[in-house]
């Protein structure tokens, strides 16, 4: 069965040329041209991905991700206007996974979501993975692989698909220095790093932020500078 992916764009030729790349990938797609539209698909459809632009009319696609992560963990992605930095900070803030800067190339746009797609059916189909330790647990912090929930000295802890990635990682290394690109390579599984990439810094302020760890001195996740991020043994 292919992955259904919303897309949703008020600007009719965006959306039609998304949808059309996706199709020929053989995923199907579901278009809205407006917010109000893609609440009732999110709804009334079983979805493996959405594909939001971040100004919509009546609402915006910010707005739209946070409803989103409210119920669902499916991957998201914002489009976002050339250098609205701010959009693509205040998107990944709300429980976006990846962002792709209009105007972009179609063929690296189908990239991005076939590594956000295989990164999210490895955690829907999990008897086709090689087994791995179901719980973690490091100093109050409990990791539940299989059924992706977290909690902190027993205090359930709302994480992303990313943020959880990026966690089990870090603990799954634990003693050991984990690079921003080993961490982006290993959760996105595609060659789209690179040195001005901050996806990773800013879903580690936000895990750290939903863990009230201190950033000056931080009890769980440590910046290595100029190596990466680790959890202490």
């Amino acid at each position: 069965m292919s992955s259904k992916i919303l897309v949703v764009d008020d600007e009719k030729e965006i959306a039609d040329l998304v949808a059309l790349y996706l199709e020929n990938e053989n995923f199907t797609v579901i278009k809205c041209y407006t917010a109000m539209d893609a609440l009732r698909c999110i709804e009334e459809e079983t979805l493996d991905m959405a594909i939001l632009d971040v100004m919509l009319p009546g609402m915006s696609g910010l707005e739209l991700c946070r409803k989103i992560r409210e119920k669902y963990q499916y991957p998201v992605i914002m489009l976002t206007a050339k250098g609205e930095e701010i959009d693509k900070i205040t998107g990944l803030t709300l429980g976006a996974d990846d962002y792709i800067t209009k105007p972009f190339l179609p063929l690296e746009m189908v990239a991005r979501v076939k590594a956000q797609i295989r990164r999210y059916t490895r955690y829907n189909q999990s008897e086709n993975k090689k087994k791995e330790e179901e719980v973690i647990v490091h100093s109050g912090l409990v990791l539940n692989i299989k059924t992706h929930e977290c909690t902190l000295n027993e205090r359930p802890l709302t994480l992303t698909p990313t943020e959880f990635s990026i966690l089990r990682i870090l603990c799954q290394q634990k003693g050991n220095v984990v690079s921003a690109e080993e961490l982006f390579r290993e959760i996105w599984g595609d060659e789209y790093y690179s040195k001005s990439n901050n996806t990773i810094t800013v879903h580690i302020r936000h895990l750290r932020e939903k863990m009230g760890d201190s950033f000056e001195e931080p009890k769980y996740i440590k910046t290595v500078w100029g190596c990466g991020y680790k959890i202490e043994n």
